[in-house]
């Protein structure tokens, strides 16, 4: 029986098992009852599994029976699902709809753990068959709390004794593709992340009165439009820089000028050069012109997530695994990366992989206009579930055989 055929007669199993991870949803690095629900859903296969210590990971090694006698190290692959919710208000008419306030499964990270388990389950029934071992990378902490850098830091990518040989991560999405369709691109797939925060620094005065005080408001502000311009005019577009202002914090009443104004920006880079050229030009736009208004400003730039960078053969072996297990049309080649960010980059600096997106669009949602990705709205179709364990499993057996 393929994988394929495999993975559907699991759908029942595995539509339980993700409803009951949406139910009840976790956020940042200590996920406890979801981490006790991934090891239920493990119990009785042949792995070798441990858990975290400073996060509530949990990482299963399958040894393959079909390896080659001898000494030499066998070859390893590992498979990545991250668990972690956010915290956002679902707003949804579910059946199954979490039951925690202010928490939500809005990026689908239910589906890549139940996926992963899928898998899980498919290799260990055809265990004789891998030429090699399988490390399946159950994460927490992915948004926003490096739990993939935590993870490589209590040994994940040594935990079958040799590193591994390549490894892949899957990302559904609840809008732009069609439910079932699987795309990735070699070399950068999705930016880097990083935060800058700039407190200006004037003197507070009355407001009818403005040239008697320092106004950081009004500096401030003209900071906000000039980082703008300064993207448009110093980065090539066809190697994009994002900078967007998410806060701006100032002032307690109409006509009283603050001391102070606090704002924050996100930094979204695809190349080493511009991530390096952007934190340095931020920072003199907003000394010149705290300088010029004759303020004090405090400048810092916070390194997030790496970009995400596919092996570009990596990439073209999931594309064709994809078209051997599904057929034809089932895989699209970006024809750009996208500006998210994802903690799968820390794992692909060191182990060359690929990170493949799935549409899991509803297919009563037009993927065009269907609430995208942490939204309080974002809805994710069960029938992709079967089809994402499937490719896991697949790209595990036929790498290893490879």
């Amino acid at each position: 029986m393929s994988f394929t055929e495999s993975a559907h007669d699991m759908r029942d199993v595995l539509v339980r098992l993700r409803h009951s991870l949406h139910a009840t949803p976790e956020i940042g690095l200590m996920l406890p009852r979801t981490q006790q629900k991934v090891l239920e859903a493990l119990d009785g296969l042949p792995l070798e599994i441990t858990t975290g210590t400073a996060l509530s990971s949990v990482t299963a090694v399958l040894r393959g029976g079909g390896r080659a006698a001898g000494d030499e190290p066998v070859p390893v692959v590992l498979l990545r699902g991250d668990m972690d919710a956010l915290p956002v208000i679902e707003r949804n008419n579910l059946p199954y709809i979490s039951r925690v306030a202010g928490r939500m499964h809005a990026c689908g990270h239910d589906l890549h753990t139940t996926m992963l388990v899928g898998a899980a389950h498919l290799l260990s029934a055809r265990r004789e068959e891998l030429a090699g071992d399988v490390i399946f990378m159950f994460q927490p902490g992915e948004e926003g709390d490096e739990g993939a850098r935590h993870m490589i830091g209590e040994g994940v990518l040594d935990a079958a004794g040799a590193r591994p040989i390549a490894a892949y991560g899957m990302h559904v999405v609840s809008s732009m593709l069609p439910p079932g369709l699987f795309s990735s691109r070699g070399g950068p797939v999705m930016a880097a992340a990083d935060v800058f925060q700039v407190t200006v620094k004037g003197r507070g005065g009355h407001g009818s009165s403005p040239h008697r005080a320092l106004d950081p408001v009004l500096a401030g502000c003209e900071m906000v439009s000039a980082l703008q311009s300064m993207v448009t005019r110093t980065f090539d577009p066809f190697d994009p820089v994002v900078v967007t202002v998410g806060q701006f914090h100032a002032g307690t009443a109409d006509n009283v000028i603050p001391d102070e104004a606090y704002f924050e920006a996100t930094v979204r880079t695809f190349s080493k050069d511009h991530r390096a050229l952007v934190k340095r030009r931020l920072v003199e736009v907003v000394e010149g012109i705290a300088a010029a208004h004759g303020l004090g400003v405090d400048a810092s730039f916070g390194m997030g997530y790496p970009v995400t960078v596919n092996n570009p053969g990596e990439s073209d072996f999931a594309g064709r695994t994809t078209d051997e297990l599904f057929g034809p049309g089932r895989y699209f080649v970006a024809p750009q990366p996208v500006m998210g960010s994802e903690d799968f980059s820390y794992v692909l600096e060191e182990v060359p992989g690929a990170f493949v997106f799935l549409g899991a669009c509803p297919p009563d949602l037009d993927p065009a206009t269907a609430a995208y990705n942490h939204s309080p709205e974002a809805r994710f179709d069960d029938s992709v579930l079967p089809d994402g364990a499937a490719l896991y499993a697949s790209l595990a057996l036929s790498r290893l055989a490879s």
